[in-house]
C-alpha cells in the first residue's frame, strides 16, 4: 500500500507539473505568434486552437519538458493502478491540481481566491480520508469482452470527443478537460485489467485489446489536455479533468473489478470521495474566468483582436515572467 501510495503522489507531482509548464508553453507561442502577426490560421471557424496553434506550442521547451514529465507521470500512474484500489489511485493523482493551482500562482502569475484555496484544502483533507479508508485492490480479471468494449468505448469518447470540441471552439474548455479526465479514466482501467502483466507475457499483452484501448485514451487525452490548456482557466480545465478520471474509474474498480475499502470504513471511503469530487469541482467553478468584456482593451491595430481577458486570466497579456 505505501509504495503505491508513494507512486501515486509522485505521478501527481509529474502530472501537475507537467501541465503548468505546457500551458506557458501554449501561451507564450500564442503571445509570439500575435506579436509577429501571424493571427490567421490559429484558430478554427468556431474560435478553437487550430491544429498549426498546437503544433506550435508543442515546439517550445517548456511544453516538452511538461509533456516529458506527463510521460513519467503516466508511467507512475500506471503502476500506482496496479497497486491500488481504483477509486484511491486515480483520486491521488488527480491531486496534480493542487500543484497545478500552486505552481500556476508563480508561472503563470494566477491569482487564487480564498474559495479556491479552501477547495483545495477540502481536497487535500479528502486524499487523506481515502487513503486512511482504502482496503485491497481487486482483482482485474475480467473477460476478454470487456477489453474490446473498452477499447470501443474509448474510440467514441477521444475521437468523437475531438470533433464535438472543435466544433464548439472557445465555450469548449471545461468540455475539453473533462474528456480528457474521462480519456485518463479510461487509461487507468486498462492497466488494471491488461493481459500478459503478471506473469509477463508479451503475446498475451500484445494481442489484448486493453492494451490499444490504454494507447488511444492516453493520446486522446493528452491532445485534449492540451486543447484545454488553449482555450481557458487552467485550473478549471484541469479540475474537469480530475472529475472524469476519479468517479467512473473508481466506481468501475469498485463495482467490476473487486476494489474494496477496509473492513467497517466504507463509510469513510465514501465521504472521502465525494468530498475529493466536491473540492475539484469547486476549483473548476472558482476558477472559471469571469467575463471582463467590459473592461477589455481597444482594438489598437487592425490586425489585433480584442482581448476579453484580465491579465491574471491571460498571462501573455501580463509580464513576461519566466
Amino acid at each position: 500500500m505505501l509504495i503505491g501510495l508513494l507512486t501515486a503522489v509522485a505521478a501527481s507531482i509529474c502530472y501537475g507539473t507537467g501541465s503548468v509548464l505546457q500551458a506557458v508553453g501554449s501561451r507564450k507561442s500564442a503571445r509570439r505568434g500575435a506579436a509577429a502577426g501571424h493571427t490567421a490560421g490559429q484558430v478554427t471557424a468556431h474560435g478553437g486552437p487550430s491544429l498549426s496553434s498546437t503544433a506550435q506550442a508543442a515546439m517550445t521547451w517548456e511544453f516538452v519538458v511538461g509533456t516529458v514529465l506527463d510521460f513519467i507521470g503516466f508511467g507512475l500512474g500506471a503502476l500506482a493502478a496496479r497497486l491500488l484500489p481504483l477509486f484511491l489511485s486515480q483520486t491521488v493523482i488527480s491531486a496534480n491540481l493542487i500543484i497545478t493551482a500552486v505552481l500556476s500562482v508563480k508561472l503563470l502569475d494566477i491569482r487564487l481566491t480564498r474559495s479556491e484555496w479552501t477547495s483545495i484544502a477540502v481536497v487535500c483533507s479528502a486524499l487523506v480520508l481515502l487513503a486512511s479508508a482504502a482496503g485491497p485492490e481487486g482483482s482485474g480479471h475480467t473477460p476478454i469482452t470487456t477489453h474490446w468494449w473498452l477499447l470501443a468505448i474509448s474510440l467514441l469518447l477521444m475521437a468523437g470527443g475531438t470533433v464535438l470540441v472543435r466544433l464548439l471552439g472557445a465555450r469548449a474548455a471545461i468540455l475539453a478537460g473533462l474528456l480528457s479526465g474521462l480519456g485518463f479514466g479510461a487509461l487507468g482501467v486498462g492497466v488494471r485489467v491488461l493481459n500478459g502483466i503478471d506473469p509477463f507475457d508479451l503475446g498475451a499483452l500484445l494481442a489484448d485489446p486493453a492494451l490499444y484501448a490504454v494507447l488511444v485514451a492516453g493520446m486522446g487525452g493528452m491532445y485534449l489536455h492540451t486543447v484545454a490548456l488553449q482555450l481557458g482557466s487552467v485550473n478549471g480545465a484541469t479540475a474537469a479533468l480530475v472529475v472524469g478520471e476519479t468517479v467512473l474509474p473508481g466506481m468501475i474498480g469498485v463495482w467490476w473489478l473487486g476494489d474494496a475499502s477496509r473492513p467497517g470504513f466504507a463509510w469513510l471511503a465514501v465521504i472521502g470521495f465525494v468530498l475529493a469530487v466536491s473540492g475539484a469541482v469547486a476549483v473548476a467553478w472558482f476558477g472559471a474566468p469571469e467575463d471582463t468584456g467590459k473592461d477589455a482593451p481597444e482594438n489598437t491595430g487592425k490586425d489585433a483582436p480584442a482581448s476579453t481577458d484580465t491579465p491574471a486570466q491571460r498571462p501573455e497579456l501580463a509580464q513576461d515572467r519566466v
